[in-house]
């Protein structure tokens, strides 16, 4: 055994980063272990590790007692006397055992319980280490491809870039750096795992972030981000301070700022839109460097639709939709983009069907007038009136005649439909009802 352990454990927590309480848990706990392989687990064995002396110190306890039973946990009282002067029968004796008599198998199996526990801790420690840093751009260095997957070293632990989250044009080698985006820390039954991404909006905010002081400071806010990687991305920013341009903080003195995060991103272009809480102009602005005409909000769908002149059509569209998907991102909103031709047409296409409609109401209007006052013509006033009363209409002394006549014709019109919906009375009936009046 070693003599003094103080040194080891010093060396072991400087170069694993491990909580000295863990590893000295891990030392006694292994040190019981091997005490216990070595007696078959027939004693009651308790060990701790002496700070002072640097060695883990191995107690087996024994109950004081007149007649031994159990010789392995139990011990005469004479005897017990010889050790300590003042212990009674019923007292729990300790007494220190040499732990330097252990086997090889015994010892073996101490060395794999310190490793395991050594291993775990240095688990746990890269996995709280990591889960508080989730969003944060890292540096590592290409270890190797896992089908299609490539494996980081990060120092302290390795990180997995997954296919789905590399962006299609760029290629790594082993020994490449990669700067990349902590985007999940997840502990599984191998350790934590570690995922990266290079396809996350977050990625553009990060290297903004980091080059840019007002961002980093909180005078410029980044408010949202919509990218689609390795082709082009578009972030929105506020200022703060009105004397600060979030724009140009952004973009940087000859552009040298946003050129870093381009070239970090092997090219991929960048738009800097100034965000405001008006969402017509925040999207038209989303829509640069197209030109909008006008702007239909509706709130409840989220929805907006655009107009724009027929030869800025295409560039609002952008290649493949491009432009307006990114926009919609951005805005979080439905985005449709229509040309003024097209609007026209649509508009006219709704006027003429409005009033088509109309001169059909207008129709049907004066069509229900010449039969009411066809109506009106066959019976007087008093009859029209009798006939109200008859179908529960409430005619009204001020009502012309021709009005009246319109009202009975409704009502007598809907009394009509009200019998047709009745059904009628079939042979069984008849029968039944024929032979009730037998009956009687």
């Amino acid at each position: 055994m070693v003599t003094n352990l103080n040194h080891i454990i010093d060396q072991v927590v400087k170069d694993k980063g491990i909580d000295r309480a863990v590893l000295v848990e891990a030392l006694e706990s292994a040190v019981l272990s091997a005490a216990n392989k070595k007696y078959r687990n027939t004693r009651d064995l308790e060990a701790h590790y002496n700070d002072d002396l640097g060695e883990v110190e191995v107690f087996e306890f024994v109950t004081v007692v007149d007649e031994v039973v159990d010789s392995y946990k139990e011990i005469d009282l004479d005897e017990a006397l010889e050790v300590d002067p003042d212990v009674e029968a019923g007292d729990s004796l300790g007494m220190k055992m040499d732990a330097s008599s252990f086997s090889r198998i015994a010892a073996q199996t101490a060395k794999q319980v310190i490793i395991q526990k050594v291993r775990e801790a240095e688990r746990e420690g890269v996995f709280n280490e990591f889960k508080d840093r989730l969003g944060e751009l890292v540096n590592g260095i290409v270890r190797r491809y896992e089908r299609g997957d490539l494996i980081v070293d990060l120092g302290r632990a390795e990180a997995l870039l997954p296919h789905r989250e590399q962006v299609p044009r760029e290629n790594y080698r082993q020994g490449d750096r990669v700067r990349a985006y902590i985007s999940d820390v997840k502990m599984s039954s191998k350790g934590p795992q570690i995922i990266l991404s290079r396809t996350h909006p977050g990625v553009v905010a990060a290297l903004f972030h980091f080059e840019v002081p007002e961002i980093a400071e909180g005078i410029v806010e980044i408010m949202s981000v919509a990218r689609e990687p390795g082709s082009r991305a578009k972030i929105a920013v506020v200022s703060h301070d009105p004397d600060v341009d979030p724009v140009g903080a952004c973009v940087g003195m000859r552009g040298s700022r946003v050129q870093n995060v381009v070239s970090e991103l092997r090219g991929e272009k960048i738009d800097i839109i100034p965000w405001t809480p008006d969402v017509a102009r925040f999207a038209c602005s989303a829509l640069a460097p197209a030109e909008v005409t006008r702007v239909y909000v509706d709130n409840d769908e989220q929805a907006l639709e655009i107009i724009v002149p027929d030869d800025q059509l295409s560039l609002a569209i952008g290649k493949k939709g491009q432009n307006v998907r990114l926009a919609a991102k951005l805005t979080s909103w439905k985005i449709d983009i229509k040309s003024e031709t097209r609007a026209a047409e649509v508009e006219l296409q709704e006027a003429e069907q409005e009033q088509a409609e109309q001169e059909q109401a207008e129709q049907e209007q004066a069509e229900s007038e010449v039969d009411a006052a066809e109506f009106s013509g066959q019976y007087t006033r008093d009859e029209l009136y009798e006939m109200a009363k008859e179908y529960d209409v409430a005619g009204r002394s001020s009502m012309t005649k021709d009005e009246l006549a319109e009202q009975v014709l409704l009502a007598r019109a809907a009394s009509g439909s009200e019998e047709a919906d009745e059904p009628s009375e079939g042979p069984d009936d008849i029968e039944q009802d024929a032979g009730e009046e037998q009956e009687v």
